[in-house]
């Protein structure tokens, strides 16, 4: 977990959906690879954190897989949102860059003022093809503190927030209210009321 592991933000990993395999690179070296769905795949994957992080670890990790699980704050499945005016305010308030990748957004929406993403909660936007609810603000931890290139922690983004702002809130999660093809340069306009 980023937010207690900072040093998974220098790996890279990649999955490919078709035949189940994950790469994780280590710099400038593939570091482990492994075909989920088979014994050995998995414990190759397993082996290498097991060997990379002994010193983090409490007891052996372990690969599981659960139909549709999801790994996120909220129950329901969202994308996230981050505003990138947002982003440069961040960097006003601390007086350093702050990367983009730290949010680790499903996207990221130019040319909005900064925070105007919390007054769209409950309304519903285009983009694309696409049409999301915007559901809720996202509260951030101490995973952002943390530099996506250097693996460093390096910053006190929430902590910092909070004293200046009252919170420590950056982008919004939405549900996806009807899928459809989103491309890079996607205007992203309010649509109708979004049904509850």
């Amino acid at each position: 977990m980023l937010m207690k592991n900072e040093r998974l933000a220098a790996l890279r990993t990649a999955f490919d959906q078709a035949s189940h395999v994950l790469r994780i690179q280590d710099g400038e070296s593939e570091a482990a690879r492994g075909d989920l769905r088979t014994d050995k795949g998995r414990a190759g994957i397993e082996n290498f954190f097991a060997t990379s992080f002994d010193d983090e670890l409490h007891g052996a990790p372990k690969i599981l897989h659960a139909d549709g699980h999801s790994f996120s704050d909220v129950a329901k499945k969202v994308v996230s949102i981050i505003n990138l005016s947002s982003v440069l305010a961040i960097e006003d308030l601390l007086g350093r860059p702050v990367d983009p990748l730290r949010f680790r957004a499903n996207l990221y929406v130019r040319r909005w003022p900064a925070w105007s993403e919390f007054d769209l909660l409950d309304k519903a936007i285009a983009i694309g093809g696409a049409r999301l609810r915007i559901m809720r603000r996202i509260v951030r931890c101490a995973a952002i503190n943390v530099d996506p290139v250097t693996a460093q922690r390096d910053l006190e983004i929430p902590e910092t927030m909070q004293l200046r702002f009252g919170h420590a809130d950056c982008g919004v999660y939405a549900e996806v209210i009807s899928d459809g093809e989103i491309t890079i340069g996607d205007a992203v306009v309010e649509a109708m009321p979004a049904a509850r």
